[in-house]
């Protein structure tokens, strides 16, 4: 391995699932990679098997044919090298935040009170400062959306899967935790995938935004994002930003 192997990349990946019509493919021969400490997006069509992907990615699918690289090294199958935040938080309501957050080190083995203790040293960092003993449903959605984050880069695995994590919000507490997503992840520089339905916020958050087409998907867009950083609400106007967002949209429609 080198400084210029990607941290996660697919090889010509297929996969189909058997239905009562037939053999339906889903993925079709995809191919893309992500570099260390590079934030990607993918868009496309709903129901074009973004989350098919992600599913094998993380390895809980197993592709037909292809593979998915990990340090250059064939991880295709396997489950330890991803941390993987769906849309709804998945907070257990019975334990605090702080016991939620640690979940993920509690299930590798941690002992709980050093898993819990790790927990509580990024709180504030992730907004969440004096909450560590509230329960779930005494957060806002965007708070149980940090915490849910929180959970998933504490299993410290090679990279992130965000699938939609801000989808459920409203708009305005959607733009915030898109500003505070973008400041934290300038800190601490993870390998982050993540799918999202809005071009916006994909280009807003994105080094690079790839673009799958309809089912049976590949790949048929990938482009880098060249604005600088941070990026704040006056870039949403910027020429070069408009021109990105025109091309997407002219491959989703």
């Amino acid at each position: 391995m080198t400084d210029s192997t990607p941290r996660i990349q697919l090889d010509d990946v297929r996969r189909s699932f058997s239905s009562r019509q037939g053999e339906r493919e889903v993925l079709d021969g995809v191919s893309l990679s992500v570099e260390r400490g590079e934030f990607v997006s993918i868009v496309g069509p709903s129901g074009c098997g973004k989350s098919t992907l992600f599913n094998t990615i993380a390895g809980l699918l197993t592709p037909d044919t292809g593979r998915v690289l990990v340090n250059g090294e064939d991880a295709t199958g396997t489950t330890d090298h991803c941390a993987y935040m769906l849309q709804k938080d998945l907070l257990f309501p019975w334990r605090t935040i702080v016991q939620n957050a640690a979940l993920g080190l509690e299930v590798q083995g941690v002992p709980r009170r050093e898993a819990r203790a790790r927990a509580r040293e990024l709180f504030a960092a992730f907004g969440l400062e004096g909450s560590e003993d509230s329960r779930p449903s005494e957060l806002s959605g965007g708070m149980r959306q940090r915490a849910a984050l929180l959970r998933t880069v504490l299993q410290e695995r090679e990279a992130l899967l965000l699938d939609e994590p801000f989808g459920a919000l409203d708009a305005l507490t959607r733009t915030s935790m898109q500003n505070w997503l973008q400041g934290v992840w300038e800190q601490h520089r993870w390998t982050v995938l993540m799918i999202t339905h809005d071009v916006r916020e994909a280009i807003y958050l994105s080094d690079r935004v790839v673009v799958l087409g309809p089912r049976p998907t590949n790949v048929v867009r990938d482009v880098r994002v060249d604005l600088t950083r941070p990026r704040s609400l006056g870039t949403l106007s910027d020429p070069s930003f408009l021109a990105i967002e025109a091309d997407l949209l002219g491959r989703l429609t």
